[in-house]
C-alpha cells in the first residue's frame, strides 16, 4: 500500500487581496499565507510518510519577483529530499515556460518536471506506479493537451497530470480544455488535474480530481483549502480524502438585519455569527467579510455614518474573538423599512438619481461590457463620486485616498454605497415635512 498527495495551485508568494489597513488586522498573516501553507504541504507529506507529491500546475504565481521565491521552494522540497518523498510537477498557465525568467538549476534531485512540448512517462519500478504530464509551453494554451497522452501501462497504477479547465468552469479561463470522455479513454487509475481553485471530483473509479488551491487568496475563495491525500493499493484506488493546508482562511458573515430594531441587536447578530465561524477553524486566522442586508429599522442610523459603524463593528469582532479574526471589508445592503411608502412621497433630482443608480447597478454583471448609455452614467457617477469620496466607507478607498472605479465589482459597491448615502438624505427630508 502507498500513499501520494496531489496538490495544484500553490501560487508561491502570491499576494493576499482585499484587507484594509487597521489596527489589529492580520497583514503579516496573510503576507506568508502562501508560504505557510507549503510548509503545512510538506509536514503533511512527511507525517503521512507519502512516497510522492503531485503537483499540476501553477507552483508560482508568475515571474519570481526575485530568487527568494526559488530558495524558500528548494528549503522545503529539500526537508522532502530528507524524507524520501519525490515532487513531481507539471506547468501551469501562471508558471508556463515562457513566464518564468529566473530559475534555480541546482533545486533538489527529488524535484522532476514534465516537459512542455509533449506528454512524457515516468516510471516508477519499485512503487508500480508510472506518472503521464505534460506542462504548459506559454500561459495561454487553448488545445486539448490531454488527446496526446499514451495509453495507460498494463500491470501499473497509471497517474495523469494536467493542468485543465477541463469542460469550463467560471472564474477560469478556458486554458487546455477536455471531455471528461476523453480523459476516460486513457484508462488511467487517477487524474491529477490542477487550475480551478475550487476542490472539486469530476469522476470516481477512475478518478478525476481538482484538490483546489491550498490557500484561498481573496474573498471569493473561502473555506478550506488544500490538498488530496490518495491511498492505492496495487492497481485499486482505496481512498481519497482532502486535507486543509491553508495558513488563513477567508469566510462570508450575511447577516439578515431584518428583525433588528437598534444597532445593538446587529451588533450581537454579527459578534454571534463571527464568533461561530472563528471556533470552527481551530487556530488557523480567519478573514471575514460582513454583508448586512434586509429591510431594517437600523437602516438610516447604519448608512448615514458607515465610517463609525465600521469601526465599530471591528472593536466588537476584535472583542468577541480576541483578535483572532480579521474583516476584509464591511458592506451595509440595507434598505429602510418604509423606502417603499416614501417612495411614492418624495420626487425629484434626488430620487432621480437613487433611481439612475439602481437600474446602472442592476445591470452590471462582471466580464461584461456596458452600453453606451451606461458608459456615460458611469463616467458621471465616477465623477461625483471621487469628490464625495470623504463620504465613502472607509474600505472602499484606496491608502492614498482615491477611489477606485476600474473594475465592475469596485463599481457596484460604489453604487450601493452611494444609494444608501441617498436614500437616507430622501428619508431625512422626508421627515422634516
Amino acid at each position: 500500500m502507498l500513499k501520494f498527495l496531489h496538490a495544484a495551485d500553490i501560487h508561491l508568494d502570491s499576494p493576499l487581496r482585499g484587507l484594509e489597513k487597521y489596527e489589529g488586522a492580520p497583514l503579516e498573516a496573510m503576507r506568508k499565507a502562501t508560504q505557510r501553507a507549503l510548509r503545512n504541504m510538506v509536514d503533511l507529506a512527511i507525517s503521512e510518510e507519502v512516497k510522492f507529491i503531485l503537483i499540476s500546475g501553477d507552483l508560482y504565481d508568475g515571474d519570481w519577483r526575485d530568487y527568494r521565491t526559488g530558495l524558500l521552494f528548494a528549503k522545503e522540497m529539500s526537508r522532502l529530499r530528507e524524507a524520501g518523498i519525490n515532487v513531481f510537477i507539471v506547468f501551469g498557465n501562471h508558471d508556463a515556460a515562457s513566464q518564468i525568467t529566473k530559475r534555480l538549476d541546482n533545486m533538489p534531485k527529488n524535484v522532476f518536471h514534465f516537459p512542455i512540448k509533449a506528454p512524457d512517462s515516468i516510471i516508477l519500478e519499485d512503487q508500480g506506479v508510472v506518472i503521464h504530464g505534460r506542462g504548459f509551453p506559454t500561459r495561454a494554451v487553448t488545445e486539448d493537451l490531454s488527446a496526446a497522452y499514451p495509453e495507460a501501462v498494463p500491470g501499473l497504477y497509471n497517474i495523469g497530470m494536467l493542468h485543465s479547465c477541463a469542460t469550463g468552469r467560471e472564474g477560469h479561463e478556458p486554458y487546455a480544455p477536455c471531455s471528461i470522455d476523453k480523459l476516460l479513454s486513457k484508462h488511467y487509475h487517477y487524474w491529477a488535474l490542477g487550475h480551478v481553485h475550487k476542490r472539486e471530483i469530476l469522476h470516481q473509479d477512475p478518478w478525476i480530481v481538482f484538490p483546489g488551491n491550498i490557500q484561498g487568496r481573496h474573498i471569493r475563495e473561502t473555506g478550506p483549502k488544500g490538498c488530496t491525500l490518495v491511498t492505492v493499493e496495487g492497481s485499486h484506488t482505496v481512498s481519497v480524502e482532502p486535507k486543509s493546508l491553508e495558513a488563513l482562511r477567508w469566510e462570508m458573515s450575511e447577516i439578515d438585519c431584518t428583525d433588528t430594531t437598534n444597532p445593538d441587536e446587529v451588533m450581537e447578530l454579527i459578534g454571534r455569527d463571527v464568533l461561530r465561524k472563528s471556533e470552527k477553524c481551530d487556530d488557523i486566522p480567519l478573514v471575514v467579510r460582513i454583508v448586512l442586508s434586509g429591510i431594517s429599522q437600523v437602516h438610516q442610523e447604519l448608512s448615514i455614518n458607515p465610517e463609525k459603524w465600521t469601526s465599530e463593528i471591528r472593536a466588537r469582532v476584535t472583542d468577541e474573538t480576541g483578535g483572532r479574526v480579521g474583516i476584509e471589508k464591511i458592506r451595509i445592503n440595507t434598505r429602510p423599512a418604509n423606502e417603499s411608502d416614501r417612495s411614492s412621497e418624495i420626487k425629484g433630482p434626488l430620487w432621480s438619481l437613487l433611481t439612475s443608480l439602481r437600474s446602472l447597478k442592476e445591470s452590471q454583471v462582471v466580464g461584461q461590457g456596458l452600453t453606451e448609455n451606461e458608459m456615460e452614467l458611469r463616467e458621471m457617477v465616477s465623477d461625483d463620486l471621487t469628490r464625495l469620496k470623504a463620504r465613502l466607507p472607509i474600505e472602499m478607498r484606496t491608502e492614498g485616498g482615491e477611489v477606485g472605479l476600474d473594475s465592475n465589482e469596485t463599481f457596484k459597491e460604489a453604487l450601493q454605497a452611494a444609494g444608501n448615502m441617498l436614500l437616507s438624505m430622501l428619508s431625512s427630508k422626508r421627515d422634516e415635512k
